[in-house]
């Protein structure tokens, strides 16, 4: 394994890696890594790129009891960059994933959340840290996606993501620290076995290492191999994929049906990761098929994955996000003002007087009030049918998916239905000759996603 780098190489290893990008933030942790990656990119910036534009961001965890500590390092050593830091506190939740796994978690999001307009994030990993990846992977009997490990470059969560240095040794990037005359802090958890990367760093690759010192490039290639195969399978099957998905991103399951066990599974692993899940294991991928696709015509089923839920609805799969409850919710409602929905559903405005296809209801008489709420009990006087029907039926009727039917805003007269903006309006809601009438116009979020 080669041990030496030169700032010249690095330069030029730099500079290959980052492309035509100029706008960078760096994920500072103060450590070795990320602060070569720093050091280096303020020298590249100096002597060959002035136009680079760089930035750093310190996640403090709270974890450690010198996090404060780490903080002052990285405004020190920023500072003596001449390099703009920002500071982001987060709180790490541990009970569902473990530490590790809640802290990775709540640092990507405090990147996601600070990284301005156009602005590509760096990370420090390198090859060492790819080995260990792709034995973790290993180790969860991942796939070929698991076993790709870390990409050198990625789109996450809406930004870019480039790590330089993957294909770097732990041992070059010590050895540029040192002739560069760099400090960096170490962080007193890497030397607790208790945590899986930590065992695998202190207690097996070493041995591997010694037994085979070109062990981590050998699986980087493997890894390599894998994300290839990964690619050529998003390839073929893209096309598939697009015709069994609609506008709303369900899934078709009848023509999921017809396809083989393989075939079908593959193409339910890309349907999910395109909504953002974490991928399943094998043994959830078939729940999901089995459970959910294929329960009975009456059941409601759904699968939990992690914070998102796999629902079924008319021979179709969707994917939804977490929805408080709003069975209780009532909202007074001044119609001279729009009437922002709670939960991201957008917002209700009214229009007076009667539209072009639009459907119109009376104006409230002084002595109603205009309320909004959420569920509508018993039975339901739709205009256009000639019977009422109940609200389970009715809301079967308009096609209306069961995880919606406690999220539609209905406007009440006091306690009387009068409408379900874009839906229908009932008898009591009909004007009489010459009275005046107004419509409810409903403005879904564009980024809420429930159907």
């Amino acid at each position: 394994m080669k041990r030496d780098l030169s700032a010249s190489s690095m330069l030029t290893h730099l500079t290959g890696q980052i492309g035509d990008e100029r706008k960078f933030c760096v994920a500072f942790s103060g450590g070795l890594d990320s602060t070569v990656l720093l050091a280096a990119l303020v020298q590249l910036r100096a002597e060959a790129c002035p136009d680079l534009s760089l930035r750093a961001i310190h996640v403090h965890h709270g974890l450690s009891q010198f996090a404060d500590h780490w903080v002052a390092h990285a405004q020190t050593f920023c500072q003596q960059l001449q390099v703009q830091l920002e500071v982001v506190h987060v709180s790490v939740d541990a009970k569902k994933e473990g530490i590790e796994a809640a802290a990775r978690a709540a640092r990507y999001q405090a990147f996601a959340d600070h990284l301005t307009a156009g602005e590509t994030l760096l990370t420090a990993q390198h090859l060492n840290d790819q080995c260990e990846t792709f034995l973790l992977a290993l180790k969860r009997g991942s796939g070929p996606a698991g076993l790709s490990a870390m990409a050198a470059h990625s789109e996450r969560n809406g930004y870019m993501l480039l790590r330089p240095f993957l294909h770097l040794s732990r041992q070059q990037l010590e050895q540029f620290a040192t002739d560069a005359g760099l400090q960096w802090i170490e962080d007193d958890s890497n030397q607790d076995p208790r945590f899986d990367r930590n065992f695998l760093r202190l207690k097996v690759l070493p041995s591997l290492y010694e037994r085979w010192p070109h062990f981590p490039q050998a699986v980087s290639r493997s890894a390599a191999l894998c994300a290839e195969q990964e690619a050529l399978l998003d390839e073929l099957l893209s096309e598939s994929l697009l015709a069994f998905t609609d506008h709303n991103r369900s899934l078709d399951i009848s023509a999921m049906a017809s396809l083989s066990a393989l075939r079908r599974q593959a193409l339910l692993r890309r349907w999910l990761a395109e909504q953002g899940a974490r991928m399943p294991s094998r043994d959830q991928l078939q729940r999901i098929w089995d459970e959910v696709a294929l329960s009975r015509d009456d059941a409601a089923p759904q699968f939990q994955l992690h914070h998102l839920s796999v629902r079924r609805f008319r021979q179709r799969l969707y994917v939804l996000p977490p929805m408080a409850s709003l069975k209780q919710v009532v909202l007074p409602w001044d119609t001279a003002l729009p009437l922002r929905l709670p939960d991201g559903l957008g917002q209700l405005q009214a229009c007076e007087g009667a539209a072009q296809g639009a459907e119109s209801i009376r104006l409230p008489r002084d002595d109603e009030q205009v309320s909004v709420r959420f569920q509508a009990p018993g039975m339901i006087e739709k205009v256009g049918r000639e019977h009422a029907r109940q609200s389970k039926k009715l809301w079967q009727e308009l096609n209306v998916p069961p995880w919606q039917r406690e999220r539609m805003p209905l406007v009440y007269y006091n306690e009387q239905l009068m409408a379900a903006p874009g839906l229908f309006i009932t008898r009591q809601a009909l004007a009489q000759a010459n009275e005046p009438q107004w419509q409810v116009m409903w403005r879904p979020s564009a980024d809420k996603k429930e159907s």
